[in-house]
């Protein structure tokens, strides 16, 4: 059996003692460890190496999946293409730990490995797999694929990692006080805790919940009648579960079931948590939702000449090293697309994962002002796409190829691939301007600005998420104002686009090009700025001390 010595490699401070687990079901720790989608990967990526900083005696628990999540590729003409490739890992270490989970009312082995935290400057993480030989070819594929599309497969992820991550916990005698759940994923733990505790009461005081979207998509509703053929309540029966839950409909939210069944719960930014809060109002017996604001872990993200200029205020080699790093991205940008960037000309860069609400193709819904904007020869722009939608999310993918369609022609414009932590990090270091214009109250908090801003990328943006926190129009970013709520959906898009290209055009350019030492003053105030408040140190120390050690009564206890 591996010993706790061998899984931390360090003592805990005093003050992060308490025990923790955090169970998620992706984590982007670093490039050559796939198994990640996005945003929630990110975030949890970067809570597991400030932890690893701090000294926490926290641990992760998450999935193994064979072939990540996908390979963003091309077709032959330049579409889009999903790829499954299998990911060999020789820095995991193979705990010999096999045991045995119900799932569909029949045995599943899970295996446990363990990511050290020398390996990445990280805390350990065990990563759980059902692709081993002791399993038939059906429960091999459960852990294939990162959110598989498949409805059954989806659930049995949930219940690997919410009922095998626990019970690896039980196997290795690591005792945990608090069991937090990243998302509501790995929702069949609190059933496991609840078979092995018997009361809500003592669930209660060991959950710990973070939702992440107001996105109906991102919180997974599931058949009652099919999650019990699943095994998914641990052998709990479905009407103690509905009595448990005071839940009466056909289905379970997953969200609605974790905040039931949690102590205290966050949204990841103070608007997110504002709106969770108007989101649940109607609920009864959930806990009480409060907000820590998501961060990044800038000894990850940083560059450290461009930190050192911003620090000694020398805007000379604050702008020379940001030309070396354009010109890094844009033998990126020659490899993929056969364009040549210029390192003098502003580039404004959109990255993230395609979705209908993030809204990438919004500059190019006024197809005049587009074409004028990318010949302007006075205020030359270079403009870069990029991200990954889900490989299933056929409208995301569309989006995609219309973009590449419709900008193949222009020398100043393309769209880029494999949108992981390598490319994530060049685009940052080499953007002058990082665009995000979701639909307000959409984007729960929308952290890429915050690495971009400490890579000297200026955020231009709507006030949502995280933005409010931090911008400073004219300052350190670039607002665009919201249109009025009352507007139809497509009108919303209309007024802000137009927003966003009167302020591109008459603040961002002439700023960048007229005004040279106003720019850099932008720019390093935006390093300056974003940490270490969106620095995920202050957030892993806020996560202990407004969450795992603070003691809150449950809905219970106010009954």
């Amino acid at each position: 059996m591996i010993s706790k010595d061998e899984i931390f490699g360090y003592e805990p401070k005093k003050e992060y003692s308490k025990p923790v687990a955090y169970f998620s079901m992706e984590f982007a720790i670093d490039q050559s460890l796939k198994i990640y989608s996005g945003g929630l990967g990110f975030l949890a990526g970067s809570h597991m190496r400030s932890a690893y900083e701090l000294r926490q005696n926290l641990v992760g628990i998450g999935m193994l999946w064979k072939y990540g999540y996908y390979d963003q590729v091309r077709s032959l003409n330049g579409a889009m293409k999903a790829e499954y490739v299998q990911k060999y890992y020789s820095f995991l270490t193979d705990t010999g730990i096999v045991f045995p989970v119900e799932v569909h009312s029949a045995t599943v082995y899970v295996k446990a490995f363990l990511l050290k935290p020398e390996v990445f400057g990280s805390a350990p993480v065990f990563l759980l797999s059902t692709d081993i030989e002791q399993n038939d070819s059906i429960s091999r594929t459960i852990t294939n694929r990162l959110y598989d599309a498949n409805e059954s497969t989806r659930i049995a992820q949930s219940i690997v990692l919410g009922i095998g991550g626990a019970k690896l916990l039980d196997i290795l005698g690591l005792q945990r006080d608090i069991y937090h759940m990243n998302e509501g994923h790995a929702l069949p733990l609190c059933f496991y805790l609840y078979s092995k505790y018997g009361d809500l009461a003592e669930v209660r005081k060991r959950v710990v919940f973070t939702t992440h979207t107001p996105e109906d998509a991102g919180n997974e509703v599931r058949d009652f009648g099919l999650l019990e053929k699943m095994s998914f309540f641990n052998g709990i029966d479905t009407d103690e579960v509905r009595e448990l839950l005071d839940i009466w409909d056909g289905s379970l939210n997953y969200t609605l079931a974790a905040l039931k069944m949690a102590k205290i719960s966050n949204g990841v930014s103070k608007m997110h948590g504002e709106v969770s809060r108007q989101m649940w109002a109607n609920h009864k017996d959930i806990c009480q939702i409060t907000s820590v604001t998501n961060s990044q872990n800038k000894t990850y993200w940083k560059d450290s000449i461009l930190e050192k200029a911003c620090e000694s205020d020398d805007d000379k080699a604050l702008m020379a090293r940001k030309r070396e790093m354009k010109q890094a991205l844009f033998k990126t940008v020659a490899d993929q697309t056969g364009k040549i960037y210029d390192p003098d000309v502003l580039t404004l860069v959109w990255a993230r994962r395609y979705a209908g609400y993030k809204r990438a193709d919004l500059l190019l819904s006024d197809k005049e002002r587009f074409l004028k904007l990318i010949n302007n020869k006075e205020f030359p722009i270079q403009i870069i796409w990029a991200g990954k939608p889900y490989p299933e999310d056929y409208h995301a993918i569309d989006i995609f190829n219309n973009i590449f369609w419709q900008t193949l022609q222009f020398e100043n414009v393309c769209i880029l691939t494999g949108y992981e932590l390598a490319l994530s990090a060049t685009l940052k270091r080499g953007s002058d301007v990082w665009l995000n214009n979701p639909r307000l109250y959409r984007e729960a908090s929308g952290t890429s600005g915050m690495t971009a801003a400490m890579n000297g990328s200026v955020n231009f943006s709507i006030p949502d998420g995280w933005i409010p926190e931090f911008a400073k129009h004219g300052k350190n970013s670039f607002l665009i104002e919201p249109a009025n709520r009352k507007l139809e959906v497509n009108e919303q898009d209309m007024v802000e686009c137009e927003r966003l290209y009167d302020i591109l055009e008459n603040e961002i350019l002439p700023t960048y090009y007229k005004k040279p030492a106003k720019w850099a003053s932008i720019v390093k105030n935006g390093i300056r700025d974003v940490a270490p408040q969106f620095d995920s140190g202050r957030m892993a120390s806020e996560y202990y001390t407004k969450l795992f050690t603070k003691e809150v009564k449950t809905p219970v206890e106010l009954s």
